[in-house]
């Protein structure tokens, strides 16, 4: 089987749960997997050897300003006719199924030449009844619209009575320590708020990785990266603690590796609204507005681990892939299911909310 996996590359947890299907597709001599990216500029994207002779299209993307998601600069931004001319002008005809990580050029150019393709990400989900904030007329109009595919597998915490997949991560807890630093992930933040945020704290110390650090360097009580994935997993694995936007890989990984949690949703994205309201009610995180000294200092004292037994190998999806029996989740989903392990507070907690 000959696949088109398009991948949207604005954020890079897509990127991530790419990578852990790539590597699996790699082992394979039964399929042939290309990659397209859009989203993000051809220069900004890093660590992509992995994905080979990979393509890079302008895409759409959400514009981001102090935290927060600028809906004028995304429309200004959009490039709506060069999208219109990169869909028309993808040609498909040599692949025999496109898989789709919430990217919108190969899924529209599949529909328009009839190819079969699959959503596999986190944003399918939100098309079930699962618990969810903030989602308006905008935000469902984008997620059925943005990408649409002819099948859709959504990526959660928890099936909460749906056909949904669980994560794959391939992080064990067994390999973890905890050292007397915390990591900070706030892409979407200013580099200079972070700072006046965590200088104050002066008794602890704070490895921080951000888009804007071009080397890296110590002010104070941080130290700052550029954004690299075999660094940055080097210290998620060490650290005590993870303060991040919520979107939903890294955390997916935190709770995987035990780490305490404090989330700032991205404003006006109805994704890590719902992401934050779901840990938090699960008792996985806190959660924090807006930028806030008083907020980690709080965390700081208060802060618990929890760990989730996430799979690690995305082999039975792969074959359930080259199968085609595309109609058919409901078997694939309970296996995958049977190898997750929840705390007992946690099962219970979610048990409750799929039954609200």
């Amino acid at each position: 089987m000959k696949i088109l996996y398009g991948v949207q590359g604005t954020g890079n947890g897509h990127i991530s749960r790419a990578r852990i299907m790539a590597r699996a597709f790699a082992k394979r001599d039964d399929v042939q997997v290309d990659y397209l990216f859009s989203g993000r500029e051809p220069e900004r994207y890093f660590d992509m050897e992995l994905f080979r002779q990979f393509r890079t299209l302008h895409g759409l993307s959400f514009v981001t300003e102090r935290g927060e998601i600028s809906h004028f600069k995304s429309i200004k931004c959009a490039k709506l006719l060069q999208l219109y001319k990169d869909i028309r002008q993808l040609d498909l005809s040599g692949y025999d199924l496109i898989l789709n990580d919430f990217e919108p050029i190969t899924a529209w150019a599949a529909r328009y030449q009839n190819k079969p393709s699959i959503s596999i990400s986190h944003q399918a989900a939100f098309s079930e009844n699962i618990p969810q904030t903030g989602n308006g007329l905008i935000e469902r109009t984008i997620l059925k619209y943005y990408a649409p595919t002819e099948f859709k597998l959504g990526v959660h915490w928890y099936h909460f009575g749906f056909n949904i997949l669980p994560p794959f991560i391939e992080q064990s807890p067994k390999n973890t320590s905890n050292q007397n630093y915390y990591l900070v992930y706030l892409p979407f933040e200013a580099e200079d708020e972070i700072k006046m945020m965590l200088e104050p704290l002066s008794e602890h110390n704070f490895i921080c990785f951000h888009p804007s650090v071009s080397k890296a360097n110590v002010s104070e009580n941080i130290s700052w990266f550029p954004l690299g994935q075999s660094a940055f997993h080097k210290y998620l694995n060490g650290c005590t603690g993870v303060i991040t936007n919520c979107g939903f890989e890294l955390t997916s990984e935190c709770l995987q590796l035990g780490k305490s949690l404090l989330v700032k949703p991205l404003g006006g994205q109805f994704e890590q609204l719902s992401n934050a309201m779901t840990l938090d009610k699960l008792g996985l995180c806190q959660t924090m507005l807006e930028l806030s000294t008083e907020a980690i200092e709080s965390w700081l004292e208060s802060a618990s681990k929890t760990y989730v037994e996430f799979p690690q190998d995305p082999h039975e999806l792969i074959e359930w892939i080259l199968e085609r029996k595309w109609h058919q989740t409901t078997e694939l989903c309970k296996s995958l299911w049977e190898k997750v392990i929840f705390p007992p507070e946690v099962k219970r907690r979610l048990t409750s909310m799929a039954l609200d």
